[in-house]
């Protein structure tokens, strides 16, 4: 059962490499948190939120379809195989479509999906973006009406500095409650909830740890140019949104989540969307994923399942 695992664990450390860094992103790209102090944070907090918060996605990830040990085995190394693909093409992509585009893949060759579970899953992916650009727009045009009140640039910079640490921390929380979810929500109902939230969350902070740096300059500089306040104030838009479909109990991107919030903030302070090439790439990302993990899943599934005939 341990080996079986290990494409779980694989799938938590590529999530962590791409989609957590997406908390600290605009922060560290624009010098306000220094990546060691952001990863160290980030994967604390991930921690936390995945063993405290993370069972309702677990459980609606595990009722897409019945999974044996070998299909959820086979689920998550071919959602990891998709989102180590993109992140080494520097795209922020969604950990959540790879994962669910991987069950999908074997679940049609079995003739067992869920349909009414991934109808609110999809509702959900559509509503990520727009409920980021929402709370980042708004966000921005609330709180700033309070920051402009602080005079002292010593003062504002410490508080920018101490916002952007407390507001990180709550988005890495809101990242563990969500999206361990999606690293170890197949193994739900095979291994106990407990223990799948404890290795999701552990395997998520490894790789935010040790490979998060090269997607945090994509999110945090080319989409829309960002100051302190804006930046922060994106990572609270974000953070909101992940945090509320925790609740929910979907696992969505945190990457659609924080592109819809830089862009949300940095309208509101009047910035026009920089590169568009940029966003044109991340939006190719989301539709490519979870048609390459389908059809990575749907092969590997079945070369093991001829092979075990012989």
């Amino acid at each position: 059962m341990g080996l079986m695992l290990l494409p779980a664990i694989f799938f938590g450390w590529s999530l962590g490499a791409n989609d957590a860094s997406n908390i600290f992103g605009p922060a560290v790209s624009t010098g306000l948190v220094r990546f060691r102090t952001a990863a160290i944070v980030s994967a604390f907090f991930i921690l936390i939120g995945a063993v405290v918060g993370g069972s309702r996605g677990l459980e609606t990830i595990s009722s897409i379809t019945d999974h044996s040990m070998l299909s959820a085995a086979v689920s998550a190394l071919s959602a990891a195989l998709a989102m180590t693909l993109m992140t080494r093409l520097g795209l922020p992509v969604s950990a959540s479509q790879a994962m669910v585009g991987s069950i999908l893949g074997i679940g049609i060759l079995t003739g067992n999906v869920q349909w009414q579970v991934l109808i609110k899953v999809f509702l959900a992916w559509l509503g990520t973006p727009i409920g980021g650009l929402l709370f980042g727009f708004i966000g921005y045009h609330f709180f700033s009406v309070f920051f402009r009140k602080i005079r002292s640039l010593y003062i504002q910079d410490v508080a920018l500095k101490l916002a952007a640490v407390v507001i990180g921390a709550y988005g890495a929380y809101a990242l563990g409650a969500n999206n361990v979810g999606n690293v170890t929500g197949v193994f739900a109902g095979i291994i106990p909830v407990e223990q799948a939230a404890l290795i999701g969350g552990l395997s998520i902070g490894l790789g935010v740890v040790t490979y998060s740096k090269r997607v945090m300059l994509t999110v945090g500089k080319q989409i829309v140019a960002l100051d302190h306040f804006a930046s922060v104030i994106s990572v609270l838009g974000m953070s909101f949104t992940v945090w509320v479909y925790s609740i929910v109990g979907v696992p969505v991107s945190t990457s659609q989540a924080i592109v819809g919030a830089v862009i949300g903030a940095g309208l509101a302070r009047g910035s026009r969307v920089g590169d568009k090439r940029v966003l044109g790439r991340i939006a190719l990302g989301w539709l490519q994923t979870p048609l390459i993990a389908g059809a990575v899943s749907a092969t590997i599934y079945s070369l093991v399942r001829l092979i075990g005939r012989f």
